[in-house]
C-alpha cells in the first residue's frame, strides 16, 4: 500500500503475472493493507458501476460518522480516480489527488470515511467496482460539484463531462461549507482511530 499526500488514501500497486493464457494479480490483500493503512477492511456493500467515455461521477461522500470508506478497482477500460479532501481542519482541506485505475496496472485506490471521491470514464466504456465499508444510506449522502472551480481538478480537456443531474445540482465546496454539510477532520481522525487499536494503545 503506498500512501497518498492525503491522510486517509492509499493506492495498492499489485504484481501483475502474464503468460500465454492472460494474467493474473491480487487485487485486495489484507496483510499488506492492513500494515499499510492500518486497519482492517470492512465489507458492507459491493458496487459496480458501467460508464462511457466523459462519464464524471462525484464528487460523493457520506456523513461522518458513520461515513463510508471504500476501496475501488476498474476492472474494465481507465478511470481517472480523485480522492479530494473535503473534511473541515484538515491540514490538506480542499487538496485533490487523481490516480489512474485500469485494467492494465490494475491498480486500486483506498478512500477513508470523510474524503470525497469521484472518476473520469477514459476510455469507450469503463467498468468500476468497489467495496464499501457502510451501506448505501441517501439521507446521509451528499455531493461537492467535480468542476467546482475552487477546488481546480485538472479532468481531461479532451472529453466534454456527462454528469448526472444529481451531481449538475451539487453545491461548491464552499457552499456545503457554508451549509455545516462537510465532515469534521477531528471526528474522522476519531473514527480512523476505533478502527485501528495501535492507535489507541491497544
Amino acid at each position: 500500500m503506498r500512501p497518498l499526500t492525503i491522510e486517509g488514501a492509499w493506492a495498492w500497486e499489485p504484481r501483475v503475472f502474464p503468460d500465454e493464457r492472460g494474467a493474473f494479480h491480487e487485487w485486495f490483500k489484507e496483510g499488506p493493507f492492513h500494515e499499510g493503512a492500518g486497519r482492517s477492511l470492512a465489507l458492507a456493500q459491493a458496487n459496480c458501476s458501467v460508464s462511457r467515455r466523459g462519464v464524471l461521477r462525484g464528487i460523493h461522500y457520506a456523513d461522518v460518522p458513520p461515513g463510508q470508506a471504500k476501496y475501488v478497482k476498474c476492472v474494465r477500460g481507465a478511470v481517472l480516480d480523485v480522492i479530494v479532501d473535503i473534511r473541515i481542519g484538515s491540514p490538506t482541506f480542499g487538496r485533490w489527488e487523481a490516480v489512474r485505475l485500469d485494467d492494465v496496472d490494475h491498480r486500486s485506490v483506498f478512500i477513508a470515511e470523510g474524503l470525497g471521491h469521484a472518476f473520469m470514464a477514459l476510455s469507450d466504456e469503463a467498468t468500476v467496482v468497489y467495496v464499501c465499508s457502510t451501506p448505501y444510506t441517501p439521507s446521509r449522502e451528499h455531493g461537492i460539484h467535480p468542476l467546482d472551480e475552487q477546488l481546480g481538478i485538472a479532468w481531461p480537456e479532451e472529453f466534454e463531462p456527462l454528469l448526472s443531474d444529481k451531481d449538475t445540482e451539487a453545491p461548491t465546496l464552499a457552499q456545503a461549507e457554508c451549509d455545516g454539510l462537510l465532515p469534521r477532520y477531528e471526528d474522522c481522525l476519531a473514527l480512523y482511530a476505533s478502527h485501528s487499536p495501535a492507535l489507541l494503545g491497544g
